[in-house]
């Protein structure tokens, strides 16, 4: 392993990859989520005014899901969790996913660029609350009191990417970005290691259960399940210390 500038902090992405040993489905695999049903018809702001009762039922069902008990954090979320304990610069855990294992696991310095499934927002105000149950376009919002405009706190396609600033200058200080379970094919999250090669001095590395579509951009990789890559990459990483 290259050593890393243990001075600088750590940038980590997730996407769903290492949620898939968790029991929660991907959406870009072949038998992932985006093969069962259309994006247009879930997932952006205009299927929400089209049919809301729709996009509800979806994100009802995996809100449902993610609370299931058989879902819950694997030795790659409780690896991150360890990293960020340890490493004395610090780390940020940027995550593309919507589920809240990082949280189980003890991650505190997380950032859901695409939201939390677990939370609700209101399109009339923008007050944000925390959500474990069924939504519905009966739901009045607690701040405001409109109905019919509460929705599930989540970034659609169409919609910006949250704290994009904080995530782009973590990116240009980082010391090494770690990239894991991704498929190198949503921006802007694909987007972030040409930023570290063209802003920043980090180190890159790539670890996912097989090459992403960006994979040539990365400085460093390694493959297989996120549970095992993940571990035995931070137990070397927390090792140098």
């Amino acid at each position: 392993m290259q050593d890393i500038d243990t001075t600088k902090p750590i940038v980590v992405l997730t996407g769903a990859g290492i949620s898939k040993e968790s029991g929660l489905d991907t959406f870009r695999d072949a038998d992932g989520i985006w093969s069962k049903v259309r994006i247009e018809d879930v997932a952006t702001p205009e299927a929400f005014a089209r049919d809301p009762d729709r996009v509800q039922a979806f994100y009802n069902a995996r809100r449902q899901g993610l609370l299931g008990a058989n879902v819950a954090p694997n030795p790659a979320h409780k690896a991150l969790a360890k990293l960020e304990q340890h490493w004395p610069a610090g780390v940020l855990l940027v995550t593309q996913n919507i589920d809240d294992l990082h949280e189980r696991a003890g991650s505190r310095f997380l950032i859901h660029m695409h939201g939390e499934l677990l939370k609700a927002r209101c399109s009339a105000c923008g007050d944000i609350t925390t959500c474990q149950g069924d939504l519905s376009r009966a739901d009045r919002c607690i701040a405001c009191g409109v109905s019919g405009q509460v929705r599930p706190h989540v970034v659609w396609f169409g919609e910006m990417p949250l704290e994009m600033e904080r995530i782009e200058d973590a990116l240009m200080a980082c010391g090494l970005f770690i990239s894991i379970g991704t498929s190198g094919n949503v921006y802007p999250a694909a987007g972030f290691v040409e930023t570290v090669r063209q802003f920043g001095t980090g180190h890159s590395i790539e670890l996912n259960l097989e090459p992403s579509l960006g994979a040539s951009a990365f400085d460093d990789a390694k493959y297989g399940p996120a549970s095992e890559v993940v571990t035995a990459y931070v137990d070397d990483l927390v090792a140098q210390l």
